[in-house]
Order: structure tokens, then C-alpha cells, then sequence
């Protein structure tokens, strides 16, 4: 028995699981080679094909993308301005925290135009087939960039070992991309209502001192990682030097709220020593 076991009594279908280290990993629940649909948790994902690009040199984090006076850096940190499903701007660059689907096709489009790669294909060969996530894919194209990829416990294991020891970016950019981008920016965190600060990195969520929040009471402030709409989330917590995969195929909602916070501080106390 581990904290894992508790999913057996959420009110999900089918769920999956895994705790992992730096070592890869050390508990795990249900199938993790059945493939989900990961919503939002493509984001980080698509992110970090982002940073594999900037450290190619394709784009700079700085590279204008976007709105007028919007950059590659304000879309990966959803400061763009850019509204959640359409080009229609709500802000001036840098002003306000909005969640925005339409920024991550923004982006994926600009890699592919700057490297002349379609932005599938980039994704795939720089951190899917880099890390040997063979099930993992990206359906819908460039505009499905923030939701649309498919994968499973075993491949989100070996990229939470990414994010645990980066192999694939510096650690200079690594550290950068966990770091707050435009500090002190307010916004909504979907799900969880006005964040002040809505604190973000570069394409990851930052938990910092929010509350609520999706991850556990233990959680440290520095972890960082997505949720998904479709009942899925991964979070890195790098002081327990720990992170925690959970796929399901039952939707984000009041079921939710106790129950993931829970889990999380379950294996936190199993896991978190180690």
C-alpha cells in the first residue's frame, strides 16, 4: 500500500499514476501506458520545445511574438494581453495575468515559422522522442499547442525527471523558466477564481503562496507545474526533490478540490523524505 492507493476511491473511471524522483519511479498507480488526453498539461510540454528552441537559437525568449509589444517570454507566462480562445487582446502586454489557450498556438506557430519545422514535429523530435515518450503526441496542430496532446503515466514520469534534472535546457534556462515572470501581475487562475499575485514561469504554473490551490498544504512554494481540464495534473516540487503525475479521464471539477490536495500531501509525507 502507498498514498498512490487512494485514488482507488476518487470518483473516476480510470485513473493512473506516478511518484518520481531523480531516480526515476518509486510508486505508481493503474495502467501508466494507457494513453489520456492531458489538456492543459500539454502546456508544459509545448513549453519546453519552446525553451529546446531558444537554447537552438531558433527564437529568443525576448523574439516579438504576439500582440504589439508582446514577446515570446509574455506568451509562455500568459501575459501577453491575449484573450483565452481568440486574438482578441484584453491588456497591454505585461499588465495582467490571462490564461490564454490562443497564446500557446501563437507560439507554436512562431517556432515553426522561424525554424521552417511544423511545430508537431518540433515538439516530437525535441522532447518527445529526446526523452523516449513513444506514446506521447500532439493532435489539432499548432492551435491546439495549449491543450491537445495525449500521453500517459510512463512518458509524464520520464519528463517530470526532465524537470527534476534537466538534460534538455540549461540549467541556467531551466531555473529561469520555474522563476516568476512579470512579478506581482494579477489574474485568474481557471478553477481556483482571482489570484493577486497569479504567479507563472515560463509555461508553468508556479504555486508560490497561492491559495487555493490544486497541489497540497505540504507542497513547498517553489513547485511548479499544470492541470488539466480533463481530470489531469503533474507538479515538480523541487525542496522534496519530488514530483507527482496523475492522469484520469473524468473532467476537472468539485470532486477536485479535497481530493487532489490529499493526494498530494499523501506522498509528500511517503515520498518526501527520500
Amino acid at each position: 500500500m502507498t498514498a498512490l492507493d487512494a485514488i482507488a476511491d476518487w470518483p473516476v473511471p480510470t485513473a493512473a499514476a506516478a511518484v518520481v524522483t531523480p531516480s526515476g519511479i518509486v510508486a505508481e498507480y493503474g495502467d501508466t501506458g494507457r494513453r489520456y488526453a492531458l489538456a492543459s498539461v500539454t502546456k508544459p510540454l509545448v513549453a519546453r520545445a519552446v525553451q529546446v528552441a531558444v537554447e537552438e537559437g531558433v527564437v529568443e525568449l525576448d523574439t516579438a511574438a504576439g500582440p504589439p509589444g508582446s514577446t515570446v517570454r509574455h506568451l509562455l507566462a500568459h501575459a501577453s494581453g491575449l484573450s483565452m480562445k481568440t486574438a482578441a487582446v484584453q491588456a497591454q502586454p505585461g499588465q495582467r495575468r490571462i490564461y490564454s489557450n490562443y497564446g500557446f498556438g501563437v507560439l507554436a506557430e512562431t517556432v515553426q515559422q522561424t525554424s521552417e519545422i511544423e511545430f508537431g514535429t518540433y515538439l516530437r523530435e525535441a522532447v518527445f522522442e529526446s526523452l523516449a515518450m513513444g506514446s506521447s503526441s500532439l493532435a489539432g496542430g499548432n492551435e491546439a499547442a495549449g491543450f491537445g496532446a495525449q500521453s500517459c503515466v510512463a512518458d509524464l514520469a520520464g519528463f517530470a525527471g526532465e524537470l527534476l534534472r534537466p538534460k534538455l535546457v540549461s540549467p541556467q534556462l531551466h531555473a529561469e523558466a520555474v522563476t516568476v515572470q512579470f512579478p506581482r501581475l494579477a489574474g485568474v487562475l481557471p478553477g481556483f477564481g482571482v489570484q493577486r499575485p497569479n504567479d507563472w514561469g515560463l509555461g508553468f504554473e508556479l504555486r508560490n503562496g497561492k491559495s487555493p490551490h490544486w497541489t497540497g498544504s505540504l507542497n513547498s512554494g517553489s513547485t511548479f507545474g499544470h492541470f488539466g481540464q480533463s481530470g489531469t495534473f503533474l507538479w515538480v516540487d523541487p525542496a522534496a526533490d519530488l514530483a507527482l503525475v496523475v492522469l484520469t479521464d473524468r473532467d476537472f471539477g468539485d470532486w477536485t478540490y479535497p481530493l487532489w490536495p490529499a493526494l498530494s500531501d499523501g506522498v509528500l509525507r511517503e515520498f518526501g523524505a527520500h
